[in-house]
């Protein structure tokens, strides 16, 4: 005959029991037997209402899903002689991926001679963290690859309150 060790529903220790007797006990309480740890010798069974059971594991599921924040890293392409309009437009979109909490990869992309001079590349990633840094921090800094000279930006929380705090002071 198979045993089992019984769990009451409060979780205490009811002991080892019999399978028939465990399954009556279960009945007498209108609750299910539901066996926990089935690895276990003797396995181990608790008397529990499995449809809560199941409903409140969902629900802690869902909660640990809503928790988990999805963070997709964008990029941005620069070119060392970008005019002025055209780098505070990209600008302008980094700094509004960052604020919507995603990471920011700036890339400078060098053609021909140009990068002989990957100064002028730092010298645009620089001014764009400058730029960004109310609501981003650099996560990587520059560095070349080939022809592109990269950089990441990723947002940055307590900048972001600076930021309200100083936006709410005028105001009262």
């Amino acid at each position: 005959m198979r045993e089992v060790r019984l769990v009451a529903p409060d979780g205490e220790q009811i002991g080892i029991k019999p399978l028939p007797e465990a399954l009556n006990i279960a009945q007498e309480l209108d609750l299910d037997l539901v066996e926990v740890a089935p690895d276990a010798n003797p396995p181990v069974c608790r008397i529990m209402d499995y449809g809560k059971f199941k409903y409140e594991s969902s629900q802690r599921a869902k909660e640990s899903r809503k928790k988990a924040s999805s963070i997709s890293l964008k990029e941005m392409k620069y070119r060392p002689k970008i005019g002025q309009g055209d780098f505070d437009t990209k600008t302008t979109k980094v700094e509004k991926f960052l604020s919507n909490g995603h990471k920011v990869k700036i890339t400078i992309m060098f053609r021909g001679r140009e990068v002989f001079h990957p100064e002028l590349g730092r010298e645009i990633l620089e001014r764009v963290a400058k730029t960004v840094e109310t609501v981003g921090k650099v996560d990587q800094f520059p560095k070349l690859d080939g022809r592109n000279m990269t950089m990441v930006l990723s947002p940055d929380k307590t900048a972001k309150q600076r930021r309200k705090k100083t936006e709410e002071e005028p105001n009262s």
